[in-house]
């Protein structure tokens, strides 16, 4: 099954950026925001968004890079995906939540059907449904905290980085390699689920899913799947 044509193309023909002069056009502008998340694709959505709105991005693909960082830094949101490699993304919001200095908001993620109850009953200010991929909405969401956002101004159409969607379909295959355990199998076939979602890759989401049954026929489709994925996208490089 070849690449979905958009992933080829990360901005359509004649795409440009809205002009960002105006202080309207950038309704978090001088907000910086701390993703807590593991794959890259889904991050360089955050970033476009971000760099649209007139925010700063910082990210941390664990709970341990998390914590180094906000012993560090201050963040005026942080964003944190429920399902990490080093732990669940719960732990860190409640930890936040009852911090000395708490960031101004926490928001909790994930593609899961439960994520939004559990990252409320965490404590986190709100919850954001992947994929990330609607800027008026993402703004919306960070304004309930802040400053007043007009949720009719126009929205625009984000395209991430293909080769950071790259990079996380060769984390993947690594991980699927080193014969995971099932807590490891767990996370990295919800890990490609989430990369499914936002990529609009139906078969990655079938596969991921069959995998997660843990099947031995279901792991080696998976593998094959995502080796034919790189390979594909190397061939889109040339």
């Amino acid at each position: 099954m070849p690449i979905p044509l958009h992933l080829a193309n990360p901005l359509p023909p004649g795409f440009a950026l809205p002009n960002l002069e105006s202080a309207s056009a950038l309704p978090l502008q001088g907000l910086t925001v701390l993703a807590v998340e593991d794959s890259r694709y889904a991050c360089e959505a955050l970033r476009l968004m971000c760099r649209r709105a007139g925010a700063r991005l910082r990210r941390a693909d664990t709970i341990a890079n998390a914590r180094a960082h906000l012993r560090v830094y201050r963040p005026d949101v942080v964003i944190i995906d429920l399902g990490l490699p080093d732990g669940r993304g719960e732990a860190l919001i409640r930890d936040l939540v009852m911090a000395p200095q708490r960031p101004g908001v926490i928001l909790g993620t994930s593609g899961l059907p439960n994520g939004r109850a559990s990252a409320l009953a965490s404590g986190a200010d709100e919850y954001l449904d992947k994929p990330i991929l609607n800027f008026a909405h993402f703004c919306a969401t960070l304004c309930l905290h802040s400053a007043p956002f007009d949720a009719t101004a126009a929205d625009v159409p984000l395209r991430p980085d293909t080769l950071a969607l790259r990079d996380d379909w060769a984390l993947a295959a690594e991980q699927l390699a080193a014969a995971p355990d099932a807590a490891q199998q767990l996370y990295v076939t919800r890990f490609l689920a989430g990369i499914a979602r936002h990529s609009n890759d139906h078969a990655l989401a079938f596969a991921a899913t069959q995998a997660a049954e843990n099947t031995d026929p279901g792991l080696q489709a998976l593998r094959q799947l995502i080796a034919m994925r790189l390979a594909q996208s190397g061939q889109i490089g040339q």
